[in-house]
């Protein structure tokens, strides 16, 4: 089991590593292939009245005209070492480990922005995953044990309906009844942290969580009623029924986590882009969160901290694929091998 583990950390350092150089290619590299040079780059960080020598002087300070592979080396050292950034100023303007970018408009490190925004995101992602994955997985297995049924047919009905409707949409209708016409939830725009009050935090969030829950349980919901269809057929579940096993035991303690490795797999990868920014819900209801922040960033056309959140997005996925993995072997002695 430690070699299992320690081969799967391995593997998400190199993953880590591949991904912040592909990210910061298509930022740097990417527009320097497609003929822009590095004052195309530094003039968005210039007033417009700004000449040529003050726009290429800027490039300068900012590292664009050094060669990509300088400028990555530098991104990775701000990383475990920090950097300082000279624009010019009495003094330099420094970004602390770990750098994951600076933001050049509002001359800021992008990192303390992403960790004040990260607990909006992080509330959203885990309370609306708590709710899909008891909804979803539990929707389908009674689907799957009553099969044909109305009850059945009506799940996969609304399931159906989850997965085609879109998050802005059913959003915006929760907004429109119960907060505007029945008055029950507080409006978009209302966060409280969980220090300050627990039951605030839960109530301002109802509305998000389940909208966004919504989407992710449908599928849930439909892929557990076809693993359960298929495992309840297997020979090992009629082994079980033959020495008498209570069905409660069978579907449980037999079927039911046979078809959990699937929904492991696509949890870990939904729960690591939720906690990198749900986009679509923290924009619907005015959440600030990183969702809101990649929003402003490209609005602003401020690369570095869209950078940052996708270095983090990025980060939350491969940790999110490593607890899946030893998981996996947990739940499956075979995957060790």
């Amino acid at each position: 089991m430690t070699t299992f583990i320690a081969r799967r950390m391995v593997a998400a350092v190199v993953i880590l590593f591949l991904v912040s150089l592909i990210t910061f290619a298509i930022f740097f590299l990417v527009p320097r292939l497609a003929g822009a040079s590095a004052d195309d780059l530094a003039s968005r960080y210039v007033g417009k009245s700004a000449s040529a020598e003050q726009v290429h002087q800027r490039a300068e300070q900012l590292g664009f005209t050094d060669p990509v592979l300088t400028q990555y080396a530098d991104f990775v050292k701000g990383v475990f070492a920090g950097r300082e950034y000279d624009l010019g100023g009495p003094e330099p303007l420094d970004c602390p480990a770990p750098c994951l970018g600076f933001s050049f408009i509002d001359q800021d490190p992008v990192l303390p922005d992403l960790i004040d925004r990260l607990p909006v995101t992080l509330s959203l992602a885990a309370g609306a995953a708590v709710v899909w994955v008891l909804v979803g997985v539990g929707v389908g297995v009674l689907s799957a044990l009553r099969r044909g049924t109305v009850f059945d047919r009506a799940a996969m009905a609304v399931a159906l309906a989850g997965v085609s409707l879109p998050v802005f949409f059913t959003g915006l209708l929760a907004l429109s009844v119960f907060s505007y016409t029945l008055d029950i939830f507080p409006p978009g725009g209302s966060f409280t942290p969980i220090t300050e009050n627990p039951f605030d935090w839960a109530y301002s969030l109802v509305l998000p969580w389940v909208t966004l829950a919504f989407l992710y349980a449908a599928g849930y919901a439909r892929l557990t009623r076809a693993g359960m269809l298929e495992t309840m057929n297997e020979d090992y579940i009629r082994t079980a029924r033959a020495k008498g096993l209570a069905e409660r035991t069978v579907v449980l303690k037999h079927a039911l986590r046979s078809t959990l490795t699937p929904v492991l797999t696509i949890f870990g990868l939904d729960l690591g882009l939720l906690i990198g920014g749900a986009i679509l819900t923290e924009s619907t209801f005015s959440l600030p969160g990183l969702g809101t922040y990649t929003v402003q960033a490209i609005s602003s056309n401020d690369l570095p901290k869209v950078l940052g959140v996708t270095m983090l997005a990025a980060t939350f996925v491969v940790i999110a694929n490593l607890v899946v993995d030893i998981l996996y072997a947990v739940i499956d002695p075979r995957v060790r091998l």
